[in-house]
């Protein structure tokens, strides 16, 4: 697929299913997802990738942060099934650190890129993605499971894998909408 056709007609695939991305088509989405803008070359990333075992593991950390906020029967149950919803799932994290030309928000925008980046990449192996936030990203238990820093925070979980279904292109939107000149 062309670079700028793989750009406009971008679109997330919400309904993933096995097989996820191959030893090799993981470094290739990882390897594209550090080659974004990263002022200073900090690296402000961790990506801790959970498949097979791991959404077992990943689910029963969701399942814990969500009951440490109070969360009912039907939420933990709902949460338990989040990480199944595709065969890999990639939590995204921001590592910042201090620097005095490079602010939080020029690191966390990085790796928001990164996972553009990461699906994009996907999208061009034929696989499909969906970046998904949540509560669990900013979930202080869940922070303290996945071992993260007091400056670290969940940017995303990028769910990858083979789309269920086709999903209809989307309109187009024309950017002039959005635009102004000075």
């Amino acid at each position: 697929m062309d670079a700028i056709e793989l750009l406009l007609t971008r679109q997330s695939s919400p309904r993933l299913v096995a097989p996820a991305p191959d030893e090799s088509q993981l470094t290739t989405i990882l390897n594209a997802a550090i080659r974004v803008p990263d002022h200073g070359g900090l690296n402000p990333w961790e990506f801790i990738v959970s498949s097979g075992d791991g959404l077992d593991k990943l689910s029963q950390l969701f399942v814990k942060a969500a009951a440490a906020d109070g969360g009912d029967e039907a939420t933990l149950a709902k949460v338990a099934n989040m990480p199944r919803r595709a065969p890999m799932v990639i939590t995204v994290v921001a590592k910042v650190v201090e620097h005095p030309k490079v602010p939080e928000i020029e690191q966390h925008l990085a790796v928001g890129c990164a996972c553009m980046a990461m699906q994009q990449a996907a999208f061009a192996l034929g696989l499909g993605g969906i970046w998904r936030t949540g509560g669990l990203a900013f979930n202080a238990q869940l922070h303290q499971d996945l071992a993260l820093g007091a400056n670290d925070q969940i940017i995303g979980f990028m769910y990858l894998g083979t789309p269920a279904v086709t999903a209809p292109i989307k309109p187009t939107k024309s950017a002039e909408n959005f635009v102004r000149y000075l």
